[in-house]
C-alpha cells in the first residue's frame, strides 16, 4: 500500500477531505515551515507567523472545498491563504515591526556574499538585520514578491499564482523592489564611513 508520504499535495488534500487525519499531518508536515517563513518575513513578528500559520491550517480544514486545481497547486492555495491573513493582520494593526526585535532565525534570510560588498568591519549579523529591515520597510506589493521570489526562491509562475496576478506584473514588481532595496542598503553612513576608511589609510601609507 503507498504511504502518505509518497502522495502528492492534491491527493493528500483529498485524502483528508474523507476525514484522513493522517492526510492532514502530512500535508502539515510538509507545508508548514514555508508558510511561517513567509508569514514571518512579511510581518517581521512571530506570534503573528506562528498565528497566521495555525490559522492557514484551520482554514484548510474548514474550507478545503474551495480549493480549484485548475487555478494553481495545493501549496499555492495554502500560500495565497497565508498572504491573505497576513495582509489583514497588516492592515488591522497597522504594523510595521522591526525584526530586529524579534529573535528569529538570522538564516531564515540568505545573503550572497557575490550579491553585497558591506565594509570589512560589518558582520553578516549586521547586514543581515539591515535586510531584514528594509524589506519589512517595503510597501506590502513590493516586500511579498521579494518574500516570495528571493527569500523563499519560489518561482515566478508560482508567485503569480500566490498573487493572483500575470506572470509579467511579478516580474515589474520584483523588479522595482530590488531598485528600493539598493537604494535602502546604501545609507549615507556607509559611504562615509568608506571614506574615512580610505582617509586612514592614507595615513600610514
Amino acid at each position: 500500500m503507498t504511504g502518505h508520504n509518497d502522495l502528492n499535495d492534491s491527493e493528500l488534500l483529498q485524502s483528508m477531505m474523507t476525514g484522513d487525519e493522517e492526510a492532514l499531518a502530512v500535508l502539515y508536515r510538509r507545508r508548514q515551515a514555508g508558510i511561517y517563513r513567509f508569514a514571518l518575513q512579511m510581518s517581521g513578528s512571530q506570534p503573528i507567523a506562528e498565528d497566521v500559520t495555525q490559522e492557514v491550517f484551520l482554514f484548510l480544514m474548514r474550507e478545503a472545498h474551495v480549493f480549484d486545481p485548475g487555478r494553481g497547486s495545493v501549496s499555492s492555495f495554502l500560500m495565497g491563504v497565508a498572504r491573505n491573513h497576513v495582509l489583514r493582520r497588516l492592515r488591522g494593526e497597522h504594523l510595521m515591526i522591526s525584526l530586529a526585535d524579534e529573535s528569529g532565525d538570522e538564516d531564515s534570510i540568505e545573503i550572497a556574499d557575490a550579491d553585497f560588498s558591506p565594509l570589512d568591519d560589518m558582520t553578516r549579523a549586521e547586514m543581515i538585520e539591515r535586510v531584514r529591515k528594509a524589506v519589512l520597510s517595503l510597501p506590502p506589493k513590493y516586500r511579498e514578491v521579494v518574500v516570495l521570489c528571493e527569500l523563499q526562491e519560489i518561482s515566478y509562475g508560482e508567485t503569480a499564482e500566490i498573487l493572483g496576478c500575470a506572470i509579467g506584473t511579478v516580474r515589474s514588481r520584483l523588479h522595482r523592489a530590488r531598485v528600493l532595496l539598493l537604494e535602502k542598503l546604501r545609507p549615507e553612513q556607509v559611504e562615509d564611513a568608506s571614506a574615512a576608511t580610505v582617509k586612514s589609510a592614507r595615513c600610514f601609507a
